[in-house]
């Protein structure tokens, strides 16, 4: 259910590897600006793509070496998301205002279900900007009521935090990485 209401520009959500996200498809301006509405994110600010296996990305970022392509491809399948420049063609919508894409391959079984059926995903936590991430299927439900098309129910990983973020160019760490809960 979910993959068709993804394949026809719906907003779902699913459980990640710490909290419950938002997502859509990518290349649908439609839903992509629905998401950031039901969280109250600028668009300016960029979004994270996420894919069930690096190839998924070619056709949105680029590497800017060898050494940096074995660096990010050694931490996926996995809880680290990467800032990678940015193919021409990638939609303001994705990107905002950098030259940069946020990418991930994830390891939790959910996400790469629905990345091996519908395609690179949206992949923001689902919670309004400013509000703690929903890590469970009543808090999506309280954040945003039925106004989603739909909710994959589960569990999310047991991550304490929402994944590292690292720049690739740099290695700089942006936002520091999750452990495994107790």
């Amino acid at each position: 259910m979910a993959v068709r209401i993804l394949e026809y520009c719906g907003v779902v959500a699913y459980p990640t590897e710490a909290v419950y996200g938002l997502g859509c498809v990518p290349e649908c301006r439609e839903a992509v600006y629905r998401l950031l509405w039901f969280k109250k994110r600028q668009v300016a600010k960029g979004l994270i793509l996420v894919a069930a296996f690096p190839e998924q990305l070619e056709k949105y970022v680029q590497y800017p070496d060898q050494a940096v392509k074995k660096r990010v491809l050694a931490t996926w399948p996995g809880p680290v998301t990467w800032l990678l420049p940015a193919k021409g063609a990638v939609p303001y919508w994705i990107k905002g205002n950098h030259d940069t894409v946020a990418v991930r391959v994830s390891g939790h079984p959910v996400v790469n279900a629905l990345c091996r059926k519908a395609g690179v995903l949206v992949s923001t936590s689902a919670n309004p900007e400013h509000m703690p991430p929903a890590k469970t299927l009543r808090k999506v439900v309280n954040y945003f009521g039925h106004e989603l098309d739909y909710i994959v129910p589960g569990a999310v990983g047991g991550l304490a935090r929402p994944t590292e973020i690292r720049d690739a160019r740099s290695g700089r760490i942006l936002r520091p990485g999750s452990t495994l809960s107790a």
